[in-house]
């Protein structure tokens, strides 16, 4: 597993330096650099890293072998086949990686609001299941995201989300309504029998070594990422 932060990439501002997303508004080029960069430093090639069109859905997607383009509408990807980096870009929303190393199956979810409500990590162990993982044996690291404290959303938006993702309503730094999607997902995936679970505790809202959306607006996107090695681990 791998995630990475904004420094040492290619790209200049708002996007400085290592952003990884190439929808945002970045030059390609430079994004293609940091990329090649990631792809070098995890010891792989390129063609191995396998990034998803992301758009909130609560769609879960297996991949059997490197992709020539992102994978279309999906946020989120399964696979059992070594060496393949599955990749999910943020800059607020969660990213979450799922490993069963002794069946050979990892995956990876890109868990922002609205996919946390709907579904979208609960589907993926479901999806890693249907491979052979077994619940107590899954690993699983949630990146940095948006903080609860800094995470404000208006009242009615806090309590649908609860009721879909429970424990997720929270109370920010100002004291109004906020959410807190990593404590909501770690409630869920115990209820599946998923126990094996570490947090990042870092808030992309406040650190600044991390891309940030709600505090930038324009901005790049960092990467989580996970895969097999060729022996299975």
């Amino acid at each position: 597993m791998v995630v990475t932060t904004r420094a040492g990439g290619a790209s200049a501002s708002p996007y400085d330096s290592f952003n990884l997303g190439a929808h945002v508004g970045d030059d390609p080029a430079a994004v293609a650099a940091n990329r090649a960069r990631l792809a070098s430093a995890i010891g792989l090639g390129e063609d191995r890293l396998v990034w998803m069109e992301q758009l909130h859905t609560n769609t879960v997607t297996v991949v059997d072998g490197p992709q020539a383009h992102p994978v279309e509408a999906t946020d989120a990807l399964v696979t059992t086949v070594p060496e393949l980096a599955l990749c999910v870009l943020t800059a607020d929303c969660v990213p979450v990686l799922l490993s069963d190393h002794t069946a050979g199956v990892v995956g990876a979810a890109h868990a922002g609001r609205i996919g946390a409500r709907n579904g979208i990590v609960r589907k993926t162990v479901e999806q890693m299941r249907q491979l052979g993982a077994q619940p107590g044996r899954i690993q699983v690291l949630l990146g940095p995201a948006a903080a609860g404290e800094s995470y404000e959303v208006p009242k009615a938006m806090a309590e649908d989300v609860d009721t879909h993702l429970p424990g997720s309503t929270t109370r920010t730094r100002a004291g109004t309504f906020g959410l807190d999607i990593r404590a909501g997902i770690v409630r869920q995936l115990m209820g599946l029998g998923v126990t094996h679970i570490d947090a990042d505790p870092r808030d992309t809202v406040t650190d600044e070594s991390l891309f940030s959306y709600r505090r930038e607006g324009t901005t790049g996107r960092q990467a989580s990422v996970i895969w097999l090695t060729g022996e299975g681990q």
